[in-house]
């Protein structure tokens, strides 16, 4: 009962190998990051054996997957001799429009809804197809499920998924706000609450996904109330190449301006913007962090300065939404591993309850832990994410149902 999962960032890929068969144990995952880049990095760990370490150019999302295949059958690194062994494959989707409020089992029709949204997340949904069909044609006789990164916010009020347009717009084109990365908000929420024993239905927190792609979410009493990403992943925070909250008339304005089409206006927004767009150095966090801070350049500086300001702003925000705040979480690349960034995130926060341990931050990178004294009125803790975990769990859900149905 081996599960494959496949969670294919804007410009990375999470994986897994999960045995669901004896208590989901972890057999192996890695991360293959800066796709799309040079020098693109490979990092796999199997249970047993020794890490693998690879550099080298992986220009696409279907050549990263087809190169983790390759690991993951590897007879010194890998944990599969064949991969008849494989019982399902799980994909995150970044998007599932109005259709798909829960993980479904991939058939030709989800496959067409979730082409039919590409347009909402055009740096995510087409690397989410193209895992998907690279599957199928690896894999052809293993069953898919589709796990959506939508569907946690589906309880988001309406005054908040709004947005002020003529009503007709949502009655007929379901304009509105969606959310994102939903799978890895739900699972660091519930993870911190049990390791700090508080109740999931009494608990106010904010959590912070930062990464290439960032996102807030508001979730009181266990269910998501807001979230800073809306129809499409480009709003909210400032993210690696997306704007963020952007003036819709500055972006009409500049269309008039440089005379841009509707397709050169989505790829300035989603591909050329951000951190890299402000920076000029690039979308990766650690490329610019390491301009300002030890090379002096500026653009770098502010850039950083921009995105730490604007997560500040929604932590605001949602603790005045909710009326308050019990507890914030860091998690993503940047969340889990960027002490200096959550440092200039939480100074200042004390005015919310936030008594910040500045000495237990410095040193913490990629594990669970509090970084909040043990007095402060609001817990701040570092959770690094395992959707992963999560598309496993609904992947051998589904998959299993599927089978028992078939037999009956």
């Amino acid at each position: 009962m081996k599960i494959l999962v496949l969670n294919c960032g804007s410009s990375s890929i999470k994986y897994q190998m999960v045995n669901m068969a004896n208590n989901a144990e972890l057999l192996a995952k890695g991360l293959l990051e800066r796709v799309g880049l040079k020098d693109s990095e490979l990092k796999h760990q199997a249970k047993g054996k020794d890490n693998y370490f690879l550099i080298q150019d992986v220009p696409d999302h279907e050549t990263g997957i087809n190169l983790i295949l390759k690991v993951l059958l590897d007879p010194d690194y890998g944990v599969i001799s064949d991969v008849k062994e494989i019982f399902a494959v799980g994909h995150r989707v970044a998007h599932g429009g109005e259709n798909f409020s829960a993980s479904a089992l991939i058939t030709d029709e989800v496959k067409k809804n979730i082409e039919d949204v590409v347009e909402l997340a055009p740096l995510h949904n087409p690397a989410n197809l193209n895992g998907i069909i690279s599957m199928e044609k690896l894999l052809p006789q293993v069953p898919q499920v589709a796990v959506f990164d939508t569907a946690f916010h589906q309880t988001i009020p309406q005054f908040a998924y709004m947005y002020a347009l003529p009503y007709e717009f949502y009655e007929k084109d379901k304009i509105r706000r969606y959310g994102f990365h939903g799978t890895s908000h739900k699972y660091v929420f519930q993870t911190a609450c049990d390791a700090l024993f508080m109740r999931r239905d009494n608990v106010r927190a904010i959590t912070c996904h930062l990464g290439n792609g960032a996102s807030i979410c508001a979730i009181k009493n266990g269910k998501s109330v807001d979230t800073s990403m809306g129809l499409t992943p480009v709003e909210g925070l400032i993210m690696g190449t997306r704007t963020g909250d952007l003036d819709l008339g500055a972006l009409l304005y500049i269309m008039k301006k440089k005379d841009l089409s509707v397709d050169d206006a989505n790829n300035l927004i989603n591909k050329k913007s951000g951190i890299a767009g402000i920076s000029g150095v690039s979308s990766d966090m650690r490329d610019v962090e390491t301009a300002a801070w030890k090379e002096g350049h500026k653009r770098a500086d502010l850039s950083l300065e921009m995105y730490i300001y604007r997560i500040k702003k929604y932590i605001g925000a949602y603790a005045a939404a909710m009326g308050g705040v019990d507890l914030i979480v860091f998690t993503g690349g940047v969340g889990e591993n960027g002490p200096e960034t959550r440092e200039a995130i939480c100074k200042g926060l004390e005015f919310l309850g936030v008594t910040f341990d500045y000495e237990k931050n410095t040193g913490l990178r990629g594990r669970l832990d509090m970084i909040s004294k043990h007095d402060s009125k609001v817990k701040v803790m570092v959770v690094p994410t395992n959707e992963e975990l999560v598309i496993a769990q609904d992947t051998f859900r589904i998959v299993s149902h599927k089978e028992e149905k078939e037999e009956i």
